[in-house]
Parts: structure tokens; C-alpha cells; sequence
């Protein structure tokens, strides 16, 4: 085989990797030698119990804190512990409790996203100069489309808190992506949501997977993550159970008896559900 050929042979390196991150706050162990690898345009889901540790893991991957030892990489370099550098690095989230500023307008709440961005003079931004107006409306047109992505548009003057509540999870989503991230972290999108909601979360999440967008999603449901993900890793107790495809996972007893939590005959059927619905993802 040639030199060539081996180096057309070799996986592509991981866009996102945390490397036995481990946090103690005091004498607790909230996460304990957690590895993450992800790779671009993958989607990987992280279950677990409550109290897991899951969103203590999106904080460190987000530089919201700072691990007690490991590390988080992306596309090679070593995150800082700080989110607004992390976000202009290209990780981008989206939080457990919604965190969108209720009085403004949709439009507003993705430019406060898509300011990110923007590399404004300061003298420039001041004076009101034509430099500083040619800024703004690139990140209104870009917050535009990115309405029109999410199925916001018609939406777009009205105040945040007026929206229906799977609207602002779009909303949310939105402006995680006016950052123009290289990986989005997702934290339980879909909570609170109807069937209807649910699937069409999982078809955006597609749709942002499609552009090239790795995904990391943090959720309960399992049908929903069975049928979502590539990989998916377990998390119980601050510790990593189990990771793996979706069939590797979802056959595994530990998972069954530490996270899922129900009669063996109620985990088949989720099981089988939630199988049937990736194949058929697999297939189209």
C-alpha cells in the first residue's frame, strides 16, 4: 500500500475531544476521568440519571468551568476556561432552562448571537460610522436566514416571551448558531415538548448536522436519542458506564439497570421502537 493510499485510508482527526476530564467541587466528584471524542458532522448523545453529571460535562466543554484535571481539544488546541473564548473558538450551546432575553424580538435575540462575530471598531461603532451600519445589516440578514433554518421567519418582530414554548427552544437553537459554531451542544432540546415538537427538533438537528455542524445532545428520551445519534456514551454516578453506536448501548444490561430504570418488558419495546426508527434513518 502506498503512502498515498495510507493517508487516504486514515480516519479524520476528532473536532471535539475531552480527555479524562475530572471536576471536584469541594470534596464531591461531580465528574470522574470522562473522554469524549466527536467527529465532524457526527452526532453523539449523553445519557445518564439525574444527577449524573451531564451538565457539569457540557460546563467544562464549555469553559464555563474549569476541570480539576484532563482537558477539552478542539480541532487540536486546548479550550480556554472561559465561554465567551470558547464561543468564538466554535463551540456554541444551548442550556437545560431556556436563557433567552424575554423582552427583545426573536430577530434581536439571534443578533445578540451573531455579534459574536462581529469585528466592530470601537471609533467606528461609536460615531454610528458607515462601517459599523455595513456590520449590522450582514448580522441581521444572516440572523434572517437563520430564522428561515428554524421555521421562525414569520415570527421575527415578535418579543421572545410571547413565543410558544417549542418556539423558543428554536429560537435558542438559532442563536447558538448565529456564533457560526463548529459544534453544538444541546442540552435536553426537547423537554417539555409533544410528540410533533420532538420529531421536528430531530429533523433540525438533522438539517444542522447536514451543514457540517457536529452535535452533542444531552436528553432523557431515549427513543428520541436512539434515533438520533451515531454514538452515544452513558453516564452514571459522574462516571462513563457504557459508550457506543445506539445498538451497542441499548444492549448493554448496565445501561438497562442504571439509567433506564423500567420492567425488562417495557425496555423492549422502546428498544425495538427506537431501532425500527434508526433503521429506517439508515435506509433513507
Amino acid at each position: 500500500m502506498s503512502i498515498t493510499d495510507n493517508m487516504a485510508a486514515a480516519p479524520a482527526p476528532p473536532v471535539l475531544q475531552a480527555q479524562g476530564v475530572t471536576m471536584v467541587f469541594g470534596g464531591l466528584t461531580a465528574l470522574n476521568n470522562v473522554s469524549l471524542s466527536l467527529g465532524k458532522g457526527e452526532i453523539v448523545g449523553l445519557i445518564g440519571p439525574n444527577g449524573a453529571g451531564k451538565t457539569t460535562f457540557f460546563n467544562c466543554l464549555t469553559g464555563l468551568y474549569l476541570p480539576s484535571r484532563g482537558r477539552v481539544l478542539l480541532d487540536g488546541s486546548q479550550l480556554a476556561a472561559d465561554p465567551s473564548k470558547v464561543t468564538i473558538a466554535g463551540v456554541a450551546r444551548t442550556f437545560q432552562n431556556i436563557r433567552l432575553f424575554p423582552n427583545m424580538t426573536v430577530l434581536e435575540n439571534v443578533m445578540v448571537g451573531r455579534h459574536s462575530r462581529m469585528r466592530q471598531d470601537p471609533i467606528s461603532t461609536l460615531l454610528r460610522l458607515p462601517a459599523f451600519h455595513r456590520g449590522e445589516r450582514a448580522a441581521r440578514e444572516r440572523s434572517r436566514e437563520l430564522l428561515e433554518f428554524v421555521g421562525l421567519t414569520r415570527a421575527e418582530h415578535e418579543v421572545a416571551r410571547n413565543l410558544p414554548y417549542g418556539d423558543q427552544r428554536r429560537l435558542e437553537i438559532a442563536r447558538a448558531l448565529a456564533t457560526d459554531p463548529k459544534v453544538l451542544l444541546l442540552d435536553e432540546p426537547t423537554a417539555g415538548m409533544n410528540p410533533q415538537e420532538t420529531e421536528a427538533t430531530r429533523q433540525l438537528i438533522f438539517a444542522i448536522r447536514d451543514t457540517g455542524v457536529s452535535v452533542v445532545v444531552i436528553e432523557h428520551d431515549i427513543k428520541f436519542i436512539f434515533g438520533l445519534c451515531d454514538k452515544v456514551s452513558v453516564l452514571v454516578q459522574g462516571e462513563l458506564l457504557v459508550e457506543g453506536t445506539p445498538e451497542v448501548v441499548r444492549a448493554d444490561p448496565r445501561v438497562v439497570e442504571a439509567y433506564l430504570g423500567k420492567p425488562p418488558e417495557e425496555v423492549e419495546a422502546d428498544v425495538r421502537a427506537a431501532s425500527t426508527e434508526h433503521d429506517t434513518r439508515g435506509e433513507a
